[in-house]
């Protein structure tokens, strides 16, 4: 896995996407504790709104930076990003007033929607090897994983010496050291390309991209499994420890550190589990983990007199290996699913249609953990959960071949592009990998 660093492009993004995390994961422990101090017993609520709301700057600006994102300076354009980023936490420990949060975290969050999809999509141009990109893939899971076990122990530590306020002042030293390390680096330039249509249609191909591709449609049901899990932890893990468990501060860290040591071991093993077992086996088992772990934890929520930390460590942690092992293989498939020239579009409408499922979750998560309570909370997760995982199934066929035969009716017979793939025994089909694209604007019935 560590043998593509050697590429020092990656390389450098890489660490600069690992600094970023850390202090973006010390700025998730202050968001949690500041909410706490504002709004006492009600900080889930407060919480899920911010989330919410960093939800719908993911879905709004996402998609249509990247309408245009190809006309800009891609290195550039993420410093630029970085040092918006950086300026917006360096405000964040001097709010008072619930409101200045919401504010905040929009413009935090509406660089980030700016920046993460545009990052993503330049590492298939740096790494174009598809077992290379893999083990970049996995690399990336893990640096994400590191973020949810290094960044709760690195605060429960420096809550033992400063006041929560000053862990902002580590996500304004992950930004600039990012903004240093892309600085560093010549990041591919994705071409330019010429598209029929106004704003709406630059706008929008992505989406219409990824929603017209099984595989995809079936990722974003299981997006949708992971982020009810992953709400739940993100959202209520400071209301369940402190509150319902009357445990301090510290042990926040902790159960969210539970969460990413599972994350980060599934992570390490996933390339091979990948490479001998295939995708969507095992992004369905995970996800159908994730909705009995919900299930079991509702349970166990509604029973008095039993001791819960401990289990909530070790749901937590299954619950991350679960979580990591849905979400880990989208780059691969986002990458098997369009050109090179519409990767940027389709990784934005990844970002954007995943977090929509974000926006859902993190409200119910909030909302009714505010109002009824975690046992029912953790029921109507594990119901969405279990809704992601008969929906993926449904959508998602089993088979799922990248080459596909398909005519072009609308073609004529001289078209260059009837002579890509192969026609097999004389028939007027003719099969080659299969995207949609400006050729192909509908996905073939399987075997046509």
């Amino acid at each position: 896995m560590l043998s593509v660093l050697g590429d020092r492009t990656y390389r450098h993004l890489f660490l600069a996407q690992v600094i970023a995390l850390i202090g973006t994961g010390l700025a998730t422990v202050a968001l949690g504790l500041l909410s706490y101090d504002l709004a006492g017993a009600n900080a889930g609520a407060v919480l899920g709104g911010a989330l919410a709301i960093k939800m719908i700057a993911f879905i709004g600006v996402g998609p249509v930076v990247n309408a245009f994102v190809d006309r800009l300076p891609r290195r550039g354009f993420l410093v630029s990003m970085d040092l918006v980023r950086a300026a917006v936490a360096v405000m964040l420990p001097f709010v008072t007033e619930v409101w200045q949060v919401y504010l905040l975290i929009f413009l935090l969050q509406s660089a980030s929607a700016a920046f993460t999809p545009t990052f993503q999509a330049a590492i298939p141009d740096i790494l174009p090897e598809e077992e290379r990109y893999t083990r970049a893939l996995s690399l990336s899971r893990l640096a994400y994983d590191m973020e949810s076990l290094v960044s709760p122990m690195l605060a429960a530590a420096l809550l033992t010496v400063i006041s929560f306020h000053w862990l902002f002042g580590g996500t304004v030293v992950g930004f600039l050291a990012s903004a240093a390390l892309v600085v560093s680096v010549v990041v591919p330039q994705p071409k330019p390309m010429k598209r029929e249509g106004g704003i709406y249609a630059r706008t929008t191909r992505g989406a219409r991209i990824y929603l017209k591709t099984p595989r995809l449609r079936g990722l974003l049901a299981l997006n949708l499994a992971a982020a009810a899990g992953g709400a739940m932890v993100i959202v209520n893990t400071v209301v369940y420890v402190r509150d319902v468990l009357g445990r301090s501060a510290d042990d926040v860290a902790i159960a969210l550190a539970a969460f990413g040591g599972g994350s980060m071991a599934a992570a390490l093993c996933l390339p091979r589990v990948l490479e001998r077992i295939g995708d969507r086996p095992v992004m369905v088992a995970a996800a159908s983990l994730l909705t009995a772990a919900l299930a079991a934890m509702a349970m166990l929520a509604a029973t008095p007199g039993v001791d819960q930390w401990i289990l909530l460590l070790a749901f937590w942690a299954v619950m991350g290996a679960a979580y990591s092992a849905v979400l880990t293989p989208s780059g691969r498939l986002l990458r098997r699913s369009a050109t090179p020239e519409d990767r940027s579009a389709v990784f934005a409408a990844q970002f954007a249609l995943s977090h929509a499922c974000w926006l859902l979750t993190y409200t119910v998560a909030g909302g009714l953990g505010a109002a009824l309570g975690m046992s029912a909370t953790l029921v109507a997760l594990a119901l969405i959960c279990l809704a992601g995982v008969v929906i993926g199934l449904k959508v998602w066929p089993a088979r799922d071949p990248d080459q596909l035969a398909h005519t072009h009716a609308e073609l004529p017979s001289d078209h260059p592009h009837l002579r890509e793939g192969f026609r097999a025994g004389g028939r007027p089909e003719h099969v080659h990998a299969f995207v949609i694209d400006d050729l192909h604007h509908q996905w073939p019935r399987m075997g046509v």
